[in-house]
């Protein structure tokens, strides 16, 4: 009698849970009066005789009590934990291990009506928490730094993929299939959006490659200017004021002179689209390779920022034709040495003169402050000791003030890809000096609505073995004012192994 009653209650329940409704008040009132009966069954049984344990084999009725107690209380905090309704696992007599699998079930499925009002979110919420916990713990496992593990994270660190997907997929006996079946079963979940797995990669993927876009070890943003750009089209400058003019005396009963001011259109900018894809395999399932969504992302959110950096520095190295059909680096734009040399207190000097004495368009002097050095890899301890030093040895082998050391506070940045850039050592290097990209910009680095972390997305390619991940970021790189830097032509960097 009891278990048919129950079995009327899972199937109004199984029934609202099908069409994603709540009961309806007739359903709500024909389970509130299966519960009493169940209440009176149960009530009844209690005062029963026959229900009684005997005492013939030696039993501890007391102890059988306080067993069932202890289940009832575990269940009932573990359900009400999640705003999950016990009464069906205390009354059917479910172990607490049976009530535990069944929760866990409900947790991994979404939008499901369980329970009464609102507690459908705090299922959404636990599966979330659950999701974060483990993205994190496939981080950790694999090496990357996670500043702030979510709850739980490190209590997970043991779990393979194919301990995730058993997890979070709810269905009884996945442990003992071989891997390429769960695998089979796991891409079959490809396509749908709220899957538990694909979601869990999704997110790995998405902090692996913040990560490693955030650690990567690029120079180009310390001296180039952020902008922004809201489409592809090819964005025609914006005029730019000229100098208005100087303030004239007013005589007493005089009027005011009107002004008229230049302008001249900026350089143009465009965006581009750079990008990768990248797959984890069947294999790399099986063989439980976690690193294809912690480690790999990493590196290709890392390969974005170098490719921005390689091709500032070819614009650098290689000199183009701008704007106004003069090459970046002319004597016509007196923004280059004539002889290349060393790090040298003379060179420098002169490289400051140049860049400080430079006119804007309207033949007006700009003021710029002086921002950095750039060079590649072998200079930096020249510049340290140029700038940093209070003294130096005179021509007679005294000391005297250093007239560079007000400078000492300017940035000295040394980036490799100059020297690959160049031939390596043995080879003639140019070196830059650098003003502030706020008052000139040499060039200036525009993101698709100012966005400068790719973006990543699971590509929908059915036919393929295994889970596809398109990752991609808009950017583009414009010449905007050939006044922002002084070149020295260089000089040969020797080889320190040689």
């Amino acid at each position: 009698m009891k278990e048919k009653l129950i079995q009327r209650q899972q199937e109004l329940v199984n029934n609202a849970k099908a069409a994603g409704r709540e009961l309806t008040v007739e359903e709500q009132a024909e389970f509130d009066e299966i519960t009493a009966k169940i209440n009176a069954l149960a009530k009844s049984a209690e005062t029963t005789p026959a229900t009684v344990p005997v005492n013939e084999k030696n039993v501890d009725i007391n102890a059988v009590r306080e067993a069932e107690r202890n289940r009832i209380r575990e269940i009932e905090d573990m359900c009400g934990h999640f705003g999950i309704e016990a009464r069906q696992y205390v009354e059917n007599g479910a172990s607490v291990e049976d009530a535990r699998k069944a929760v866990m079930e409900k947790l991994m499925e979404n939008g499901a009506p369980i329970g009464q009002k609102g507690t459908v979110d705090v299922v959404r919420d636990a599966a979330d928490k659950f999701r974060n916990a483990v993205s994190d713990a496939l981080l950790l496992k694999s090496g990357l730094t996670v500043e702030h593990p979510a709850e739980g994270a490190k209590d997970l660190l043991h779990m393979s993929l194919r301990d995730i997907f058993v997890e979070t997929s709810g269905e009884a006996g996945l442990s003992r299939k071989s891997p390429d079946e769960l695998f089979s079963m796991a891409q079959r979940q490809y396509f749908n959006p709220t899957a538990a797995f694909p979601a869990i990669l999704d997110q790995t993927i998405n902090k692996a490659y913040a990560e490693g876009h955030r650690k990567v070890a690029v120079t180009f943003d310390r001296f180039t200017k952020k902008g922004t750009l809201s489409d592809f089209k090819v964005a025609n400058g914006k005029y730019l004021a000229g100098p208005v003019g100087e303030f004239l005396e007013v005589p007493e009963g005089g009027e005011l002179k009107h002004d008229i001011f230049a302008d001249d259109k900026l350089p143009t900018r465009q965006l581009k689209t750079y990008g990768r894809q990248f797959t984890m395999s069947r294999q790399a399932f099986i063989n439980d390779d976690i690193d294809v969504v912690t480690k790999l992302p990493s590196r290709y959110a890392a390969s974005a920022r170098k490719t921005i950096n390689k091709q500032v520095f070819q614009i650098l190295y290689n000199n183009p034709t701008i704007y106004d059909g003069v090459a970046l680096f002319n004597s016509a734009h007196r923004n280059v040495l004539t002889t290349g040399t060393g790090v040298t207190q003379a060179a420098f000097q002169a490289m400051l003169m140049a860049l400080q004495t430079q006119k804007d368009q309207f033949g007006e002097a700009i003021i710029v402050d002086p921002k950095a050095v750039v060079a590649p890899v072998g200079m930096g301890f020249d510049f340290e000791a140029l700038l940093r030093s209070e003294t130096i040895n005179t021509a007679g082998n005294t000391q005297a003030k250093n007239p560079l050391y007000r400078y000492r506070d300017m940035e000295i940045i040394e980036d490799p890809t100059l020297n690959v850039l160049c031939g390596d050592f043995g080879n003639t290097m140019p070196w830059f000096l650098f003003a502030n990209p706020d008052d000139a910009a040499l060039l200036e680095v525009d993101y698709l609505n100012g966005q400068e972390i790719p973006t990543i997305r699971r590509m929908e390619a059915p036919g393929q073995l295994g889970f596809i991940w398109d990752i991609y970021l808009d950017w583009g790189i414009s010449v905007m004012d050939f006044r922002g830097a002084i070149k020295n032509p260089g000089t040969v960097v020797p080889d320190p192994l040689s």
